[in-house]
């Protein structure tokens, strides 16, 4: 049981993953890895669509609009790269001064964010490819994380060396928000409603309103966590990977353990549920995705299942010695 779907076919590190919403042909996914070509699958099985060949260095990003029709990545060669998500084209090549470390495209798809080493925030207008970036404010220090929220009027941020979470308004290119974490940010994402912010920091994961800011729910997890993920349609569950190679997953009310998928071979760099909720991608220093059921549980696990599930099993089999021991009482008696 809970056999994943390996997909093979980066001979690198996989850093980032990015799942299109449910388009009418389907959702897609995106891996981008060290080996500095980006590739396309289908999301819900995992089959090898294309490649996006033309970087040179290094892709630490990948981003697909909410048509699935483009696709983003940000890369260690001082480009961003929109492409063609149908045929692999490039469509442009943004110039940056230094190595891109993040992208993420908006809501309404005409507009990309990226940051990076240059601790500035760029923002290109899909319609006018060539024209200057608009630029917001000055990180301070090297972009890790981008993302955009509130009807693409504000973006946030994170930063390789220091921790926090900055939320900026693009109309006044201010610092609005300041989320404090005790470590640097290594993923966050914002909830397909809107309504949460997922942050993974050194070993714990926390969930902040996206509205008011405040810290809802802040979990510790069992070692130093990359990525983490919120299931996208009740919200009851989320995912974590990190340090240990195991995909972990959570209860969001009470932080208790429900899952953990094992497999990977080195660290857990990204996680993200797909948009329907029904299965989580993993992306891992071994170079490989995998795609996990919801539900489904390693052989490996068996150790690990809860407290309760244990009860209830010896109960059952407390309770067929019972049986079988009557019956050999009746047949005694007989």
């Amino acid at each position: 049981m809970g056999v994943p779907l390996v997909c093979h076919g980066h001979s690198r590190p996989v850093v980032d993953v990015a799942y299109s919403p449910i388009t009418p042909d389907g959702f897609f996914l995106i891996s981008a890895s060290k080996d500095s070509i980006p590739m396309l699958r289908n999301g819900e099985t995992g089959d090898w669509i294309g490649t996006f060949e033309g970087h040179k260095g290094a892709v630490w990003s990948c981003s697909l609009d909410k048509h699935a029709m483009r696709a983003a990545s940000a890369s260690a060669d001082f480009t961003a790269k929109i492409w063609n998500a149908l045929t692999g084209d490039e469509l442009h090549s943004f110039e940056h001064k230094h190595i891109v470390r993040a992208c993420a495209f908006s809501e309404d798809t005409h507009l990309l964010l990226t940051g990076g080493m240059e601790k500035i925030l760029r923002i290109f207008d899909m319609n006018r490819p060539d024209a200057p970036p608009k630029e917001v404010g000055t990180s301070p220090g090297s972009v890790r994380t981008v993302e955009w929220l509130h009807s693409d009027n504000t973006i946030l941020s994170s930063c390789t060396d220091t921790g926090d979470i900055r939320l900026w308004d693009i109309r006044s290119d201010k610092i609005v928000q300041t989320l404090e974490t005790k470590f640097p940010v290594t993923s966050a994402e914002v909830s397909e409603d809107g309504r949460y912010i997922t942050t993974a920091d050194g070993s714990s994961v926390k969930f902040w309103d996206a509205n008011n800011f405040g810290l809802v729910k802040s979990y510790e997890m069992p070692c130093n966590v990359e990525s983490a993920s919120l299931e996208p349609k009740t919200g009851n569950t989320f995912i974590a990977g990190g340090e240990d190679m195991w995909v972990h997953r959570f209860d969001f009310q009470t932080g208790e353990e429900i899952g953990c998928n094992k497999g990977h071979h080195g660290p857990v760099h990204c996680v993200r549920y797909s948009p329907g909720g029904e299965s989580y991608t993993s992306g891992s220093e071994d170079g490989t995705v995998r795609i996990w059921e919801v539900g489904t549980v390693n052989h490996e696990e068996s150790n690990n299942l809860s407290g309760h599930v244990k009860l209830v099993a010896e109960e059952v089999v407390r309770k067929a010695e019972s049986l079988r021991i009557s019956e050999k009482a009746t047949e005694t008696a007989k």
